[in-house]
């Protein structure tokens, strides 16, 4: 099935790491892995490290949340779908980083992603954009346990936390979104990182930038 995977998307794909591209850092992980604050040490890591190479950060969330506040037909639909507690489409998502790239990449900067890509057919899509942008690719797997993720998200208390619907987001990620995360650990150009995130938050973030060629950097 991989084989055929990389016969379908091979003429989209950077045919070998280049350091003078810019990089497109992706992360994945479980509900309460706790990704989002990796994410802002990432990014506070890599300024600190040079401070003149641009850095932006997109999270597919905040997107998602600014949409559905909207009053035109597709919003009202998507807010429909959010108040059902359902999947959003993938064609949305695909729309928002595609919109993100277009109106703000100018080049000369690297890219953090949370968020995005899930589905499989999405992170196909991105896969194309990442060709066409000539993009070194990381893929950062922020990996807990289910039972882990589970008591942790019960801890914060919100509102939209309780068990069942904890349970639902965590079945929908096992079957929609580890697919992805196979096909980014078996992806013959990207760099994919897995990292313990059941650690205590600055071990995880020590073990990403351990095994993120940062040398690339510079």
């Amino acid at each position: 099935m991989l084989q055929k995977d990389w016969e379908t998307i091979s003429f989209f794909v950077c045919p070998y790491y280049n350091s003078s591209m810019r990089n497109c850092f992706v992360f994945i992980g479980r509900s309460g892995c706790g990704k989002g604050t990796q994410v802002e040490l990432l990014e506070k890591y890599l300024k600190e490290k040079n401070p003149e190479r641009a850095l932006l950060s997109y999270g597919s969330g905040k997107y998602f949340r600014e949409f559905v506040e909207g009053q035109t037909y597709t919003q009202k639909l998507a807010k429909e779908v959010n108040d059902r507690g359902a999947l959003q489409p993938e064609f949305l998502a695909v729309s928002f980083w595609s919109r993100f790239f277009v109106e703000t990449l100018t080049g000369d900067e690297d890219v953090i992603l949370d968020g995005a890509p899930r589905k499989l057919d999405e992170a196909r899509m991105l896969d194309s954009a990442f060709g066409f942008y000539g993009t070194n690719v990381h893929v950062i797997f922020v990996n807990v346990s289910r039972e882990w993720a589970t008591a942790h998200l019960l801890a914060r208390g919100r509102a939209d936390d309780t068990k069942e619907d904890i349970e639902r987001r965590l079945t929908w990620f096992d079957t929609e979104v580890m697919p992805t995360v196979e096909f980014y650990r078996n992806h013959p150009e990207h760099v994919f990182v897995e990292v313990r995130g059941e650690q205590p938050i600055e071990e995880v973030h020590k073990e990403i930038i351990s095994k993120i060629p940062m040398n690339k950097f510079q």
